[in-house]
């Protein structure tokens, strides 16, 4: 999640272990915790694009770290602030349920996190939640700080906090329930379209600032299928469009270990073009286009990677293979966002019906 939603979320854990205790020094130290796991971030000027995307939410987002190194952090907490009636165990609960929390509420995104690491690599990702959504942060965050302004020991702070958590956390549960809708109305219309697919090969996500417009990526055979549904609409209609693999062009080049990677950050969700006989854009189909909500078959894919082949200087028969990042982003006006939460909330007029994804 966005760095403002994870210090909300922190320092709300911070409030309801130590706030009774300690008054507004809990949520401020709370914030501080929920936010080190994403100072990972800082060792980005050391790695290529590859190794960031392995690095971030891997060392410092485990669970198994988090629990190694909260006492530590616990004890320096403790040291700094500690009183008679704040416990080291207090700090030390405090730290680690600020790291844990957030941990859990990343693994609601797309991006992925390795919650086992080292002993597993593996990214869990639930898609149910974007990375920022003011539904969910918002209310969090009045609460919150509505509590902040009143007494330790003030009753209705507490509960305050208590009602921030349980919104929130209600939100997110709430998303899932319309995932799973979303699932069976993507499930029912590509059967009656006739679309080969997998259930264990679908991904069903939510779409940027809510969780009432659904995207489904879907892997068939030798395409991908995208399509999407509000739990709003007032059909059920999907209109999917298709995109080519065309894995085949990396058979051109070296199956390197860092190219072996990125495909696995991808969870096998990917397409490739080849741009010239030296560049190959690897596009993550994870995190779906810019305007492909719109259902024109249109729009840029958000995430790509570029892999450039480079000479070797020690050895001119071999080829560096070389990547880039780049993220599509566009800044839009007023009108872009009233178009799209007209379609968040079920409206399908504004929109062009596409030609049926059998067909594509």
């Amino acid at each position: 999640m966005d760095s403002l939603t994870q210090i909300v979320l922190g320092a709300a854990v911070g409030e309801a272990v130590l706030g009774k205790k300690i008054g507004n020094k809990a949520p401020i130290y709370g914030a501080i915790a929920g936010t080190i796991p994403d100072l990972d971030v800082l060792a980005n000027p050391f790695l290529d694009a590859v190794q960031q995307l392995h690095f971030h939410r891997s060392i410092s987002h485990s669970l198994i770290i988090q629990l190694l190194i909260s006492p530590l952090f616990g004890y320096l907490f403790y040291k700094m602030n500690g009183k008679n009636k704040d416990t080291f165990k207090d700090w030390t609960l405090l730290v680690f349920l600020g790291f844990t929390t957030h941990s859990l509420l990343d693994t609601c995104t797309t991006w992925g996190t390795q919650l086992f690491w080292p002993f597993s690599h593996y990214g869990f990702a639930t898609y149910s939640v974007f990375v920022v959504d003011p539904h969910y942060t918002l209310p969090f965050m009045v609460c919150l700080i509505w509590a902040m302004f009143l007494p330790k020991d003030n009753y209705k702070r507490t509960l305050l906090n208590y009602i921030g958590i349980i919104v929130s956390t209600s939100y997110l549960l709430l998303g899932f329930i319309f995932q799973q809708h979303a699932r069976t109305v993507f499930t029912e219309a590509l059967t009656e379209q006739g679309i080969p697919f997998s259930e264990d090969r679908m991904i069903v996500k939510t779409t940027p600032l809510n969780i009432f417009l659904w995207s489904a990526s879907i892997d068939s055979q030798d395409k991908y299928y995208t399509g999407f549904y509000s739990i709003f609409d007032r059909d059920k209609n999907v209109n999917f469009q298709s995109l080519e693999k065309h894995h085949e062009l990396l058979q051109e080049v070296e199956q390197t270990e860092k190219l072996k990677d990125l495909l696995y950050i991808t969870k096998g969700y990917y397409t490739i073009e080849k741009v010239d006989d030296h560049t190959y854009n690897i596009n993550d189909l994870r995190f779906g286009s810019f305007d492909g909500w719109k259902g024109k078959g249109e729009g840029k894919i958000v995430f790509v990677y570029e892999m450039k082949l480079e000479n070797d200087p020690n050895n001119p028969s071999k080829k560096l293979q070389v990547f880039t990042q780049k993220s599509y982003k566009k800044v839009q006006g007023l009108d872009y966002f009233k178009q799209y939460f007209k379609r968040v909330y079920g409206n399908k007029t504004h929109i062009t019906t596409p030609s049926n994804a059998k067909e594509s």
